[in-house]
């Protein structure tokens, strides 16, 4: 942040700085002296000096400022999927150890969960109790879809949390954007609920109030652990805050990301996992969808750039700048 009255987040544009970019690209230039209370316009790359005049500013064009921003946000992303994983990595091995005298304690910063009936139990009873905030961060789980009395129970949880003057926030994919079951839960809900998407999410994760939060403890999620460390929930909502900021809107208001030359953010989202050498499969269970749909979008991207086959595809990929350009799903 700069001093004064000019404060923001180091990564975004203020309202004075918009307005002066956008007279740059209508005037073609601005004085150096214009842009002294509004520094983030030469730290974020809006303008550069002119070759010709040194006193004078140039827009760089809005489309190669997107790119290089999403760019950013996107090694953001991978950073705390990294951090995640490492801390994964660490408390493996806790877990499994443990100890005579931490299981005797009356209050646990850590328990396992023994079954999903429990898990379900302990964070009806953690919203119950909760009266400021739920955190949410759901992968696309087709249990949901299958069983209209999971959502029924779900609609009914978060209403009465919300009645209490609490708010919710949720992270999904990009794939629960159209889900039927998404759309109806939203719909239902009334009170200060927000959702957003990206094109992957970590492993699920719910915080209440800041005080107690749910995660997976096995790969089947038939085991979960309920988290009271408070150095750890700092830790949970620090990295759902950064995902969030890097997060579409969903509800209330969705906000929508154009295709850009024929390819759509998804099929961006697919490139990239191509680029790194991940199946079909892999793929289909990082974004949320089934294997036939991510096949038919391999071959909507293939036919876009050309290729006539999955090794001259990565290479069209690579040469493209597809990925030079990549967004958010629509």
């Amino acid at each position: 942040m700069t001093g004064g009255t000019h404060q923001h987040r180091d990564d975004e544009l203020c309202d004075t700085g918009l307005v002066l970019y956008a007279r740059a690209l209508r005037e073609g230039y601005v004085s150096s002296g214009e842009v002294s209370s509004t520094p983030c316009l030469v730290d974020l790359g809006f303008l550069h000096p002119c070759i010709d005049d040194l006193d004078r500013l140039e827009p760089v064009a809005p489309a190669v400022v997107l790119q290089r921003l999403l760019r950013s946000s996107e090694d953001r992303i991978a950073d705390e999927r990294r951090r995640g994983q490492r801390l994964a990595d660490v408390f493996e091995p806790l877990m499994r150890l443990g100890t005579r005298n931490a299981a005797d304690e009356d209050t646990r910063a850590l328990r396992i969960l023994s079954s999903k009936e429990r898990t379900g139990q302990a964070i009806e009873e953690a919203m119950a109790e909760g009266r400021t905030e739920l955190l949410a961060i759901q992968p696309h789980d087709p249990r949901v879809s299958r069983r209209p009395d999971i959502l029924e129970g779900a609609i009914k949880r978060d209403q009465d949390f919300l009645d209490r003057g609490a708010r919710i926030r949720a992270l999904y994919q990009h794939t629960m954007r159209h889900a039927p079951y998404a759309r109806a839960r939203y719909e239902h809900l009334t009170g200060d609920v927000e959702a957003r998407t990206l094109d992957e999410v970590t492993e699920r994760l719910i915080v209440v109030d800041r005080t107690v939060a749910f995660i997976p403890a096995s790969a089947d999620r038939s085991l979960a652990l309920e988290v009271r460390h408070p150095a750890l929930i700092a830790y949970f909502v620090n990295t759902f805050d950064r995902l969030w900021h890097l997060a579409t809107p969903m509800h209330p208001q969705a906000v929508h990301q154009p295709t850009l030359n024929g390819i759509t953010p998804r099929q961006r989202a697919i490139a990239a996992l191509l680029i790194e050498g991940h199946t079909d499969s892999d793929i289909a269970d990082r974004l949320g969808m089934n294997v036939r749909t991510a096949r038919v979008h391999i071959a909507k991207l293939a036919a876009t750039l050309g290729s006539e086959s999955r090794a001259q595809l990565g290479y069209l990929i690579s040469e493209s700048g597809v990925l030079r350009q990549k967004g958010l799903d629509q």
